[in-house]
């Protein structure tokens, strides 16, 4: 058999490692290889070949390098709890600005803890342990699991597309991790444990930077958005999937979704108390990144304005764009569309400020085609107990609206951030959720195919880290339109999308992951889902036009 790899053939014998075969390039990379791609599948380096095929080395600067690092890393932090705390049960909450955030169930968390478990995983790295996955069949897995009393990769047994169950072994302890590890703990050397709030950060480098762990940005914010939630469905009993699941098959999904939705509705009602309450405020702007459900709630949110008296009117950026050949260009020289320096900062907010003085202004129509703006006729004023309300990426960007006062604005950021876990061990990043709600839309409303949609998402969070998340800090209240059932409903409408990807094509790898994540979800159906819920955006049936 023969292996290719940066345009180079390697023989490969039946048995033989990736490792085994490419050592010389893995020694002489510049980053340590992590993990690798065989034949547009994610693989260990211990993976043995059984065909011929092509190989992508991945290390840290890589979006799967860093996923695989990360899940390294938790590995030997859960291994590391167990040796010094055994008795003591933890939770991966959320992420961090490129930490996990972690909680104990019933241990104080003192500087002596945090001591005790950052030195047991410094050991643990230093020794070098390989890190083995074993499979076993399902009826193994029972007899396994009642004989050892623990939960941990339990789930598994519960998927009925996996025909097995699979745990990753380092010397005595053993847990399941979702998706492909390193296969050795000495190649998580860069790390810290840091106490935070009421727990502890588990703390690891940027992908730009895999070198050295850069200072903590403690988004003081979000984490309480974060919390805020996690509370709350931790209390519902609503945190897992496995959990989720079992309100699904004791016929209570339809009652968890009420719950979700008036959480939603309780939220929204209070913003718009919040923005009726200060006689200021006379503008409110609205920014998050893709598929976090903005719009529809900008309408849910002008809804609750109106039974406060005050009626939203409604002012688009994207008709403020500068004249096509005033447009900056990006590092490949293509139109940057998404740079703040592409609105016309001095138009639009010439006439921000004569509407919030009570002058009629002509709206710009932007022709995307010719690059131009075009006069139609479109007038616009605002009366005494209007409000304007915009939605755009430099929303959170004073610079989008400098001439403005501070205290006439009113600022919020949208996410889907999402509570919901695998398991204790394993998070589902919103990143993922916000995927396969763009997935779905894309493929239902815009024409396109999964496989463009996934080939797009790099960019699209390129602009995000640019654009958005530095100013998420700026709102004045952020909401999390994450729904804790979504996924169990995205489900049926996402996977037959992503099955028509082909296993030639660069995007299976990304598609192979988010089918194994949506299978681990028991169907839930769109019957009881309000017309106007924020995931009508996605699968259809809104009671809002778009």
């Amino acid at each position: 058999m023969k292996l290719i790899c940066n345009k180079n053939e390697y023989e490969i014998n039946q048995g033989e490692t990736i490792k085994e075969v490419l050592q010389d390039v893995i020694k002489n990379s510049e980053n340590d290889i992590l993990c690798c791609i065989f034949n547009n599948k994610i693989e260990s380096l211990d993976y043995k070949p059984k065909t011929s095929g092509e190989v992508e080395l991945l290390d840290y600067t890589t979006t799967e390098g860093k996923s695989a690092y990360v899940r390294g890393i938790m590995y030997i932090m859960s291994m590391a709890i167990y040796s010094v705390y055994p008795k003591n049960y933890f939770t991966i909450n959320y992420q961090l600005d490129n930490s996990m955030f972690c909680t104990f169930d019933d241990l104080e968390v003192t500087d002596q803890v945090i001591l005790n478990i950052k030195n047991k995983i410094q050991e643990i790295v230093d020794k070098d342990l390989p890190i083995l996955k074993k499979e076993m069949t399902k009826e193994e897995a029972e007899e396994f699991y009642e004989k050892e009393k623990t939960l941990r990769g339990a789930l598994q047994l519960n998927t009925e597309t996996k025909e097995s169950v699979s745990l990753y072994y380092c010397e005595n302890y053993y847990n399941y991790f979702y998706g492909t590890m390193p296969i050795s703990t000495g190649y998580m050397k860069n790390f810290d444990v840091q106490k935070y709030k009421n727990g502890f950060l588990l703390r690891y480098p940027s992908k730009e930077n895999p070198e050295k762990l850069k200072p903590f940005n403690d988004n003081k914010k979000l984490m309480s958005t974060f919390q805020e939630y996690e509370d709350i469905y931790s209390v519902l009993k609503l945190n897992t999937i496995y959990r989720l699941n079992k309100k699904v098959e004791e016929d209570q999904g339809k009652e968890t979704i009420l719950i979700a939705e008036a959480l939603h509705e309780k939220k929204i009602a209070n913003i718009a108390d919040m923005i009726a309450n200060d006689k200021k405020i006379r503008m409110v702007l609205i920014a998050g990144p893709s598929s976090s459900g903005k719009t529809t709630f900008a309408k849910r949110l002008g809804i609750q304005l109106k039974l406060n008296n005050i009626e939203p009117k409604t002012l688009s950026v994207d008709n403020y764009f500068v004249e096509r050949e005033q447009t900056p260009r990006d590092e490949n020289g293509e139109y940057d569309f998404e740079c703040i320096e592409a609105v016309d900062l001095k138009l639009f907010n010439e006439h921000i400020l004569k509407l919030l003085s009570g002058e009629e202004v002509e709206i710009p129509t932007f022709d995307f085609q010719t690059g131009h703006k075009m006069y139609q006729g479109d007038t616009m004023n605002l009366k005494e107990n209007e409000v304007l309300v915009i939605e755009g990426i430099h929303c959170l960007n004073d610079k989008l609206t400098d001439a403005i006062p501070r205290d006439q604005k009113f600022k919020i950021y949208i996410s889907a951030l999402t509570i919901l876990n695998v398991d204790y061990y394993n998070r589902i990043s919103t990143t993922d959720t916000r995927l396969i709600r763009r997935i779905v839309r894309d493929y239902r409303y815009r024409g396109y195919s999964a496989k463009e949609t996934i080939r797009r998402w790099n960019s699209v969070n390129q602009g995000e880290k640019k654009n958005i998340f530095p100013y998420q800090e700026e709102a004045n209240v952020m909401f999390n339109s994450s729904l804790v059932y979504e996924l169990g409903v995205l489900k049926d409408f996402a996977l037959p999308i992503l099955n028509e990807i082909q296993t030639s094509e660069p995007e299976y790898v990304e598609s192979r992951r988010l089918i194994e994540l949506l299978n681990y979800f028991k169907s839930i159906p769109t019957d009881c889902i309000p017309e106007s819920s924020i995931l009508r955006e996605f699968i259809g049936g809104s009671a809002f036009k778009y």
